[in-house]
């Protein structure tokens, strides 16, 4: 375990597009105006304001706050569209394959979409450093959802001694809810590092 810090994507980015398959269709809502399938891409938000978080099965920064996760699930989830993605190199960490994710919805009650990121482009596009790391982006009636938020959830981590509250993250979904300026005092993530394949580490990793 490499302790990683967010590399903190420029404010004002847009949503990278994409197109990722599902662990599994677990989920109990429709995703914009579309019916869930066995992929999802970015044309399929809607207007909602985008919150995606990049997770894996084993990170305990990740454990740490998975029932905050399951908590902003329950607050949010008719408010924001929450995605999270996986991105860890499978060949190197099994213990990140689909049956460890979906293991991990289903004992957290998770509801929002689990994609899988297997060539890892789509972390490399938001420039995700961590697990966890968190991108909160607008909403927008032209699918040009833009970054309004990134880094961490609170500042708890495991064996800190601070709960998980979500407070920083629950701050900038709260604000944009109501139309109010998000906080540019952002602090990073700290979490795992993400697990890149061998030979494809991106610039901010090396």
């Amino acid at each position: 375990m490499v302790r990683t810090a967010s590399t903190m994507l420029p404010l004002g980015s847009l949503l990278p597009s994409f197109d990722l398959p599902l662990v599994r269709k677990n989920f109990k809502r429709k995703l914009g105006t579309e019916k869930y399938s066995d992929h999802i891409n970015n044309y399929m938000l809607g207007q909602k304001p985008v919150l995606v978080m990049i997770l894996c099965a084993h990170c305990p920064f990740v454990k740490h706050i998975e029932q905050e996760l399951s908590k902003l699930d329950s607050d949010f989830c008719n408010d924001i569209q929450m995605l999270a993605i996986a991105s860890n190199c499978i060949d190197t960490h099994p213990e990140d394959s689909p049956e460890y994710l979906a293991k991990q919805v289903e004992e957290n009650g998770w509801t929002f979409p689990y994609l899988l990121d297997s060539d890892q482009q789509f972390a490399k596009s938001l420039m995700a450093a961590c697990t966890p790391d968190f991108f909160l982006f607008s909403a927008s009636t032209r699918a040009e959802h833009k970054l309004i938020y990134r880094g961490q959830m609170d500042d708890s981590r495991p064996g800190n001694g601070i709960l998980p509250t979500g407070l920083d993250l629950r701050a900038a979904i709260n604000a944009t809810l109501n139309s109010q300026l998000v906080s540019k005092d952002q602090k990073p993530s700290i979490g795992c590092n993400i697990k890149w394949r061998q030979g494809s580490e991106p610039s901010w990793f090396c």
